[in-house]
Order: structure tokens, then sequence, then C-alpha cells
């Protein structure tokens, strides 16, 4: 016999609570299957430790900085146990904040791997469920290298269990997480290397983000950068201390933790999707239309799974709107993938919404006009530790609309917000100019630019 819902969601990450959450606030019977813990990828391994920890960063460039301003401070060192004992409590109550929620929305929660067996039905636990609507939002999941000795690495799962701060910490990737990663373990005190396969970090962005990024990780005393390389083998000394055997006879040694931060996956392979007849590319990503449906009508993918932007505000946005669509009559309420803002908690933070200059002027050719510009921030104009600031406007036609915006430097990750409103609402390089200056201030940049 099965229990039969309106929706199931099958993940309890940022896609499959949005998804439940709205459609039981419209009176409906939702439930969530999770094989691991309420809040996913971002809660628990992903976002909010990073966050955490990022700030901690922080923390330690302000003491330092706090010296060149005048202030008698001395850093002692970072007691990593007590950031840790920290950072799992927040968290900690985060999860037992969502148990309590869904229990009082009437959302059954069932904690199994989800399996499906038609295309209504799935099996948790030897358990029947059935539903009307089901959304597979079972996130991703870190990948690593087919190479010798990889298992002695660890992904970024593994480097948010760790119990004590390395000294000496290697890490293989050029994205978000390693550079995020990168910048972080350098601002409190540990000795990294950078290895890059290719010539440069964040290879997606704008030029004014990666160039500007890539200076910083060159001047930091604390990072080695080795760009162009890949890892061959790794090799564990009697110490446990690892040995990287790379291209171009190239060695890292007296390595203490190694993270692999090359990419991503999502979590559909033991799905049994194919019971259901739902389709997956070659990477095992569910392909979803405008309206986050699969193939296979009444199954949506959503967030990581469908592979179209791996961004928690945007799983959030999808499946909200996915139930006001099937639950509340507005039968047009979908995501507009356009003009998605996001920030790398990079130092500094990245912050960026809309096309780069290359990709506009592909698309828009003589059409696109350039603003930019690169300081000093105020905060800084006296310290030993620099943190530049770049900022970058991407417009196109005789009206300058404004079809990009990429800045780097510190508070861009506040700053962006904002002005993402005013993109998306479809701003021009004039609107910004008619907008007066809040002075003195790095975000007056991008509303007086020449």
């Amino acid at each position: 016999m099965s229990k039969h819902y309106d929706l199931i969601s099958i993940g309890a990450g940022s896609g499959g609570l949005s998804a439940a959450e709205r459609g039981a606030q419209y009176g409906k019977k939702c439930a969530i299957i999770e094989s691991s813990k309420v809040g996913g990828t971002c809660v628990n391994i992903g976002c909010v430790p990073k966050k955490v920890m990022w700030n901690a960063a922080n923390l330690a460039h302000g003491m330092a900085d706090a010296r060149d301003y005048g202030f008698d401070v001395t850093n002692n060192g970072l007691n990593w146990s007590k950031l840790i004992e920290q950072r799992e409590g927040y968290i900690s109550g985060i999860t037992n904040w969502y148990g309590n929620y869904l229990s009082d929305s009437n959302i059954d929660y069932i904690n199994g791997k989800a399996r499906f067996v038609n295309a209504t039905t799935i099996e948790v636990n030897g358990e029947l469920y059935t539903a009307d609507h089901i959304v597979v939002a079972p996130g991703g999941y870190p990948i690593t290298p087919d190479i010798p000795g990889a298992e002695l690495g660890m992904t970024s799962d593994g480097f948010f269990a760790l119990k004590e701060q390395p000294k000496h910490i290697t890490i293989v990737g050029s994205g978000y997480i390693a550079v995020e990663l990168a910048g972080l373990m350098s601002s409190l005190g540990s000795q990294v290397t950078l290895l890059i396969r290719k010539g440069h970090v964040l290879g997606q962005m704008d030029s004014i983000l990666t160039g500007t990024l890539a200076k910083v990780i060159q001047d930091d005393p604390n990072i080695v950068l080795l760009s162009t390389t890949e890892v061959e083998s790794v090799e564990k000394n009697e110490q446990g201390q690892l040995t990287l055997h790379c291209t171009n006879n190239q060695q890292v040694n007296n390595v203490d933790a190694l993270v692999w931060a090359i990419g991503r996956a999502p979590n559909t392979a033991d799905l049994n999707l194919e019971a259901a007849g739902v389709e997956m590319d070659s990477r095992g990503y569910i392909p979803s239309n405008e309206y986050e449906e699969t193939n296979v009508k009444g199954i949506y993918s959503l967030g990581d799974a469908n592979g179209k932007a791996f961004l928690t505000p945007v799983a959030i946005a999808a499946a909200r709107r996915l139930s006001d669509r099937l639950f509340n009559n507005m039968k047009d309420r979908k995501l507009d993938y356009s003009l998605i803002p996001t920030v790398v908690f990079s130092h500094p933070p990245i912050a960026t919404i809309g096309l780069t200059e290359t990709e506009a002027r592909k698309s828009h050719g003589d059409a696109v006009k350039i603003y930019s510009t690169s300081f000093t921030p105020m905060t800084h104009a006296f310290t030993e530790h620099k943190a530049p600031t770049a900022m970058k406007l991407v417009c196109i036609g005789a009206q300058e609309k404004i079809i990009g915006c990429h800045i780097i430097g510190p508070g861009v990750d506040e700053m962006m917000q904002g002005f993402a409103v005013a993109i998306k609402m479809g701003a021009t390089k004039a609107d910004f100019d008619n907008t007066i200056a809040i002075h003195p201030c790095s975000a007056e940049e991008l509303v007086t630019m020449r």
C-alpha cells in the first residue's frame, strides 16, 4: 500500500525544500525525501560553512589593517577547533530549525534513498510513495580525478571535516571553490599551493576580474600558483605528508592536505530514472524546459540536477515559481535565467552579473561600449595589505543599456544586490549617471564612471 502526495521532492536541499514549502503554503500535501542531511550542500558543506570561514579570514586581515590605523593589536593565531565548533553549532541551529519547520508545516520528511518505480511512484526503504508531481532536486557531488593516489586527497566535503588546520594545503582547481579555499586558508595562515590546469583562474568570468584576482594571488606570500599544471599521481610518506607528481616534471612536497576542486556532478545515477522514462544527458544531468519540466509529464528537475545554474538562490527561485504555477493558477510563472547575479567569496570578493565583455562583443559587435575603473579603496589607502578594487560596466546600443557589471574588491559582495535590481529592470548608463553618488565609498564609482 502506497502513500499519496500532491508533491514529492527528492532532495532536501534548496530546491527540494522550497518546492515543498511553497506547495504546503497552498494547502497541498507534500513530502521531502533525503538520503543525507536536511539543508543539502549549501547549508552543511557549502555556502554556509564557507562563508563562516571567509568571515574568519576577513577578521585576520582586519587585525593586520588595525595596526596600520594605530591600534595596538596582536594576532596570536587562530584557534581552529573553536572556529569549527562555532561553525558547526551555527549549522546545527539551521538544520534543527528546518526539522521543526517541516513538521509544523505538515511536510513529511522521509530519510532514505529514493528510487523511481515508475513515473508516479517512488520507493524508499522498501516503502512506496506516489505523487501527482515529483521534483527531482538531489543536488550534486564533487568529483575526483582518475589518477594513482587520488584517494589520498579530499574534496570540499572533506575540507569541511578537517579537525586541525593544515600547515601546507594544496588545492587543485581554478573555479569558485578553489580560489575561495585558497584565499581563506592563506588569510588564516596556512601555506597554500594552487594548481590550475590552464593559464588562469575563473576562466569563464570577465577579464577585469580574472586579471585582478590573478595579480592578488601572485602577490600573496602564502600562495604558490602553479599554472598549466596537472597532477599525475599522489604518494604519502611515513610522516603522513603527501607528494604530488605533476606534469612538466614538477613536484609538490610536504603537503598536509590535498583538496580536489575540479568540478561537480549531479546526484542522479542511483535514482533509477529509467523506470520513469526520464531522459538524462551524457553527464547525468536531467534536461528541463523553461518551466522545469522533464520529458515526462509530472516530473521536474531543479538546481544542480538540471545543469542550468549552480547557485542556491536560483534553485530556490525556480522551485517557488514551479509550485506557484502548479498550485496557485499562475500558468506562466517561471524563472528568467538571464542576468543572474553571483558572488565569488575570494579575497577580495568578486560580484558579477550579465555578459562579459568578450561575450557581449560576440553577440553585439561594435554596439558594445565599455566603462571601467580600478583603484585602491580608501580603507587601504595607508595599510600594508592592499586589496584592489576594479569595476566594469558592459553597455550596448545608443541608450547604453547595461548588460553586464563586473566588480572585485572589498564590499562588492554586498554592493551587487542593489545594482542587480536596477540592471534586471533594464537600467542604462544614463540611469546610473543620474543617481547621486554616496561619498566616500567604493560603490559610488559605479555611478560616476567616465
